[in-house]
């Protein structure tokens, strides 16, 4: 394995992509070469792969098992859960998130692509464009994903034809660019031969683009989020009540965006209530700036009545706070979501009541067109929520923020998470319709 300096990391930038693909479409074959190839896999790690390899009755180590680790997974050759994996180049340090490619497990692949700044959706050259890569499209530009990489696999088992490659990307290409997704970039790939992932392929010469890692080490990326709206959703509430600090009170959490200076005037939502930043203490340290997923606590100048689940901004960029929340959803659970149906929101750090007061269209994949009031949505639906909440939740859209233009929605009975939400619009606006009555929760 090649070694990195300390210095070297520390000079390189961070990636987060996912993969995504239908079933067999060859995504963990494509990580596992991604890692042996680019010399990221310890030698135990290869050995025990071979061992698994060759008890199998296999000759060649499948690079798959260096991420399918679940018993289950092993047994029937495709992925179940999200496995994450870090490794790092002398250009880029990444964290990979191979996600499942059964429509049972598309809910795994909304939380690994949820952080993701690129997507690879893997697409077998035999089988083209199927339902499933087309729903992967669609979670990706749903959950704003910057960058999408088509990986057209298995271009071994179709004479490594040119035609073959174009026409796949063609379709794909088109079918996201009506989805808004912002880039896609197409690469020909023979996973389990290794062509075009790492090294270039001399079987596809009349390819003349990266590789995967060439594009996964020069893809920019943006981690500049110091100039978005300044959120801070309060965890916990520090008061230690001791000989030394008796009347510290400090209010403590991740900065989901933005930046945060001492001195600034805040807000606290939903209460609407205002001070002054008094302090930032940082590992235990006071500081005069914070930024973004710096987890610090803050001290006010004044008694402020602040919770957990509040949420601090600066009073000059403070987001309206709204019962009314309508969004694009994912649903994701086995149980349908139907109107009426009551749930809890959480927001950030916050969990409040909600009833679902109106589902006005759902999208259908094949041509992206909306199915207006479907009246429920089924397991991997992806459509447009109308939600009425218990108490009034400062929300930002989705496109402004990812962190705090997003929920999820969950089960009270059990605690299921039910549907992913983003705030906002991100395909075709529906037509306006009535709120629906409901019997209960009428807040």
């Amino acid at each position: 394995m090649s070694t990195i300096t300390a210095e070297a990391l520390s000079a390189t930038t961070l990636l987060r992509f996912a993969t995504a693909g239908s079933v067999d479409d060859g995504k963990s074959t494509l990580v596992g070469r991604l890692l042996h190839d680019s010399k990221s896999v310890l030698v135990d790690q290869l050995e025990a792969v071979e061992r698994a390899s060759a008890s199998r009755g296999q000759e060649a180590p499948d690079l798959a098992l260096l991420t399918d680790g679940l018993r289950a997974e092993r047994e029937q050759g495709i992925t179940i859960d999200v496995a994450y994996r870090y490794f790092a180049t002398p250009r880029r340090r990444f964290i990979l998130a191979d996600t499942p490619g059964h429509v049972q497990y598309t809910r795994n692949m909304v939380t690994g692509a949820s952080t993701a700044e690129l997507t690879v959706v893997l697409v077998d050259a035999r089988n083209g464009v199927v339902e499933q890569t087309r729903r992967h499209a669609a979670i990706a530009a749903l959950l704003r994903v910057p960058h999408v990489v088509l990986a057209v696999n298995k271009m071994d088992l179709v004479g490594y034809e040119e035609r073959v490659f174009a026409a796949i990307a063609e379709e794909f290409t088109a079918y996201a660019t009506e989805l808004g997704v912002p880039e896609v970039t197409a690469i020909p790939i023979s996973a389990l031969a290794g062509d075009n992932v790492v090294d270039a392929s001399a079987r596809m010469d009349w390819y003349g683009g990266p590789t995967v890692l060439e594009h996964l080490e020069t893809v920019p990326v943006s981690h500049d989020l110091a100039h978005c709206h300044a959120r801070l959703p309060v965890q916990y509430v520090i008061r230690p009540q001791t000989a030394e600090l008796p009347d510290y009170r400090g209010y403590a959490g991740q900065i989901a965006s933005g930046t945060f200076r001492v001195g600034e005037e805040v807000t606290v939502l939903p209460s609407g209530r205002t001070s002054r930043i008094a302090g930032i203490d940082l590992l235990g340290e006071p500081v005069d700036v914070a930024w973004t997923t710096q987890s610090v606590t803050v001290l006010l100048a004044d008694d402020v009545d602040v919770s957990r689940g509040d949420l601090i901004v600066p009073s000059k960029d403070a987001p309206a706070t709204t019962q009314d929340v309508e969004a694009t959803v994912c649903h994701v659970a086995d149980q349908p979501l139907t109107v009426g149906h009551r749930v809890l929101l959480k927001h950030g750090t916050r969990t409040v009541k909600a009833i679902v007061k109106d589902i006005p269209s759902r999208l259908t994949l094949a041509d992206l067109s909306l199915h207006p009031h479907p009246g429920t949505l089924a397991a991997n639906d992806i459509g447009r929520v109308k939600i009425r909440t218990a108490e009034p939740l400062p929300v930002d859209s989705y496109a402004d923020s990812r962190r705090t233009g997003s929920f999820i929605l969950i089960d009270p009975a059990d605690g299921t998470t039910l549907t992913a939400g983003m705030v906002g619009e991100s395909f075709a606006a529906p037509e306006p319709v009535a709120e629906a009555d409901d019997d209960g929760w009428d807040f």
